[in-house]
């Protein structure tokens, strides 16, 4: 069965004001909720934003998925139970 976009969601979302790094939990029909590292997001000179892969974090992607690591943890917990 081919991927279906319209199947695709983004169940909650976190956005790095400092590097536009984002975190999903995002869940594909019916299946388990998973979590998402990227996009990141970058203010072009026109003002509009444009989407570029995660690759690899800085010590301030890092810093600040510290801070938000129990937030998400709990959010996917509640999604998908204990285990």
């Amino acid at each position: 069965m081919p991927f279906d976009k319209e199947k695709d969601k983004i169940v909650k979302e976190w956005k790095s004001e400092e590097t536009g790094l984002v975190i999903t939990i995002n869940q594909y029909n019916e299946g388990e909720p998973k979590v998402q590292i990227g996009p990141r997001m970058v203010m072009k000179k026109d003002g509009t934003e444009s989407q570029r892969r995660a690759g690899r974090l800085t010590m301030e992607d890092v810093m600040w998925l510290y801070d938000v690591i129990d937030e998400i943890k709990d959010e996917l917990g509640n999604m998908v139970g204990p285990g």
